[in-house]
């Protein structure tokens, strides 16, 4: 039952720990100063004070019990906001320290610093790493009205922490403006050919090169490292006429590729046989004079010998030039002295049908015996070299 109800024992007695009704009895709000003076009595025996005393007295500890828990909430807050004051800078890292929003000259170095938490703040940029950004640049137009798909990758790094933190509110957001306006702006002065094949690089060059321009104006701190055109592509309705036109352009340059080859390969060859035929003429050259010049030599020879003995020397020229022309013919005709029959010697079918036999030279001289009768006495005009009928060197008996 409630405290102020009839039958309660403590019925005159409040919750607030006073000693009676106020007023005679009529129930009322507790008084705040005996309220006050509990509290201070609990607090009191928490630290080791008595619980006794006047209510003066109470107030006068709650007074100082007061004091001595701020003072100690206080110091505990200095010591956490002392030892969050303590950051550690990377290797990769510098740091930018802004007091009251203004920055700090001096840009933090690596290594273990302080600063005072809320008086400063503490930015940290990594400076050496190498971020990298995709973009995906749809429906572009190109100085020749075509339609193309591209998609780039952009690589950059932080050079100057305090542009970076401080003059650009959103520096990656002013790289993604300044990317896809610079990307544009090289796709739309190069024709949609030279970004799908040749000219794939120097878009990448001249977009990396526009983007520093962006940047630098900007004051973002921010160095393009590299740009990579990943893919171009002409729209998805028309890419497969654009791939007919790629591979008939590659076959052009694999023909072009085998034509430069077999040209490579048949001028050397060319040159060769030239040279071999040049060489060759002037080998004949020279052959040719040194015969001549032998020739008129051995003709002053003969002339000489011709002027001392011109019968014996006419007769030797006789039968030199008959040997010649009988080791040039394959066949012998004799005229036989009695008759009008003319025999004929097959000297090359004859040497051919006996050539694998093993009694060619007996034939031979057989054949000799049989002519003899018939041949011109020696010494004469009409007569036969014999040597000629007889290869083996030998007369025939």
């Amino acid at each position: 039952m409630a405290w102020n109800e009839p039958g309660n024992n403590g019925g005159d007695k409040d919750p607030w720990g006073g000693g009676g009704r106020r007023g005679g009895g009529d129930q009322g709000p507790p008084d705040i100063d005996e309220v006050i003076k509990n509290l201070s009595k609990k607090f009191n025996s928490l630290f080791g004070g008595s619980g006794g005393g006047s209510s003066g007295g109470g107030r006068l500890g709650g007074r100082g019990l007061s004091a001595g828990l701020i003072a100690a909430v206080v110091a505990v807050v200095a010591v956490i906001w002392a030892f969050t004051g303590f950051y550690i800078v990377d290797a990769a890292e510098r740091g930018v320290v802004l007091r009251f929003g203004q920055v700090r000259d001096n840009i933090v170095q690596p290594g273990l610093h302080w600063y005072p938490p809320i008086i400063d703040e503490l930015h940290l940029v990594n400076i050496l790493a190498l971020n990298t950004q995709t973009y995906d640049a749809r429906s572009m137009l190109t100085t020749d009205e075509n339609i193309i798909d591209i998609s780039v990758t952009v690589q950059y790094r932080i050079s100057d922490p305090v542009k970076y933190v401080i003059d650009v509110a959103s520096p990656l957001g002013s790289l993604d403006n300044a990317a896809e306006s610079a990307i544009r702006h090289v796709v739309g002065g190069n024709t949609m050919d030279q970004i799908l094949t040749t000219g794939r690089d120097r878009v990448a060059v001249d977009v990396q090169e526009r983007l520093q321009g962006y940047m630098d104006v900007y004051s973002t701190g921010i160095v393009i490292s590299q740009v990579n055109v990943i893919d171009a592509q002409p729209p998805d309705a028309v890419r497969a006429s654009f791939d007919d036109v790629i591979r008939a352009r590659e076959d052009e340059e694999r023909v072009q590729n085998e034509a430069l080859q077999y040209s490579n390969r048949i001028i050397p060859e060319a040159r060769g046989e030239a040279q071999q035929q040049m060489e060759q003429a002037n080998a004949y050259k020279e052959e040719a004079i040194a015969r001549a010049i032998g020739d008129a030599s051995r003709f002053d020879q003969i002339l000489t010998e011709y002027l001392l003995a011109p019968e014996v020397t006419r007769q030797r020229l006789y039968i030199d030039s008959l040997q010649d022309v009988m080791t040039a013919s394959s066949k012998i005709l004799i005229d036989v002295e009695g008759g009008n029959n003319m025999l004929i010697l097959p000297l090359d079918q004859m040497m051919q049908r006996n050539s694998t036999a093993s009694g060619t030279a007996q034939e031979l001289r057989d054949l000799a015996r049989r002519l003899e009768p018939f041949l011109p006495a020696p010494g004469s005009v009409n007569a036969v070299d014999r040597s000629r009928l007889n290869p083996s060197g030998r007369g025939a008996r």
